[in-house]
């Protein structure tokens, strides 16, 4: 009860500070009453759509459109409890080079209560988003070799598209390197689907676990049963992973449902291969936005490379 008393003093400063945002610190819904011990803010638009953000992790677990439709993944048997990282959704994955594992084995920033931040750094406004800051400061146990930083993110939502932008302060009076990502979880209709793409494209039939080096700054997620499109842009972030474990890998994962996988598609926005490094009061910045198109290629609506460079 300590840190649902400690939320709720948040709640008149927010009233005052944010158009459009919702304070529920409890959820009920059929995931249980793990769940329900998770505070959450609620993002709301004109449009209808709307955006549910954990404290905890500074996780995304709900992003709907303005039909009601929910465009994230989350799996059936995630662990809606501290100390555990929430499979689905959006979140934050940090890591100093060094630590063994990989970044997102080693993402303490997904099981840390985050904190609203009352200062935030100055960013240019977006107009008519409704945006939330959070920030997550280092403990003594966070790094086996102690580096103290600030984790800052803010996440504005719109109809149509959710912006995420990530910083990372050096606050040790020593420099520091590090890995950084963002693991989005998608919704999608049966991956097992077959369809004719083109060349260049990536398509599922089985286990997929790859890691794109410099990939593109824009990419597209066509999912010709929804007659959907994902259009994923994002800065300072120049790798891709994109992953789907398949039904043996889905029955060996304790916090996936067996039948999961069907159902998502993560694509995460990475800087992994080279090293982000920061000396002393330094900051990194990055940059991601997923925007939706109601279209099919299938249908002859939308070309990839229209997406991807621009309509004519």
């Amino acid at each position: 009860m300590k840190l649902l008393r400690s939320f709720f003093g948040f709640l008149d400063w927010l009233q005052l500070d944010w158009r459009r945002v919702k304070v529920k610190p409890f959820v009920s819904n059929s995931r249980g009453m793990l769940q329900q011990q998770l505070p959450r803010i609620v993002l709301t638009d004109p449009n209808g759509s709307s955006a549910e953000v954990l404290l905890y992790g500074g996780h995304i677990v709900s992003w709907k459109n303005q039909r009601k439709e929910e465009l994230l993944f989350m799996s059936s048997k995630a662990k809606w409890k501290q100390h555990k990282a929430i499979r689905g959704g959006i979140s934050a994955c940090f890591a100093r080079f060094g630590d063994v594992g990989s970044v997102e084995q080693n993402g303490m920033t997904r099981n840390r209560m985050w904190s609203l931040d009352r200062d935030p750094s100055p960013l240019p406004p977006i107009n008519d988003h409704s945006s939330i800051d959070l920030i997550l400061k280092s403990t003594g146990v966070d790094l086996k070799t102690p580096r103290s930083f600030e984790l800052r993110l803010r996440i504005s939502l719109s109809a149509g598209n959710l912006i995420l932008i990530p910083r990372v302060r050096n606050t040790d009076n020593k420099p520091f390197s590090f890995a950084f990502s963002l693991c989005n979880y998608l919704s999608v209709s049966d991956i097992r689907s077959r369809f004719t793409e083109q060349a260049d494209a990536i398509t599922f039939d089985g286990e997929t676990d790859r890691v794109y080096l410099h990939s593109p700054n824009k990419i597209a997620i066509i999912d010709h049963e929804k007659k959907r499109t994902f259009v994923l842009q994002k800065n300072a972030l120049p790798d891709s992973v994109v992953w789907n474990p398949w039904n043996k890998k889905a029955k060996a994962l304790p916090d996936l449902g067996d039948d999961d996988y069907k159902m998502m598609i993560c694509v995460n926005s990475a800087a992994i291969d080279t090293p982000i490094l920061l000396k002393p009061s330094e900051e990194w910045k990055g940059y991601q936005e997923i925007s939706t198109v109601s279209s099919s290629y299938c249908s002859g609506q939308l070309d990839p490379n229209k997406v991807l460079h621009g309509f004519q």
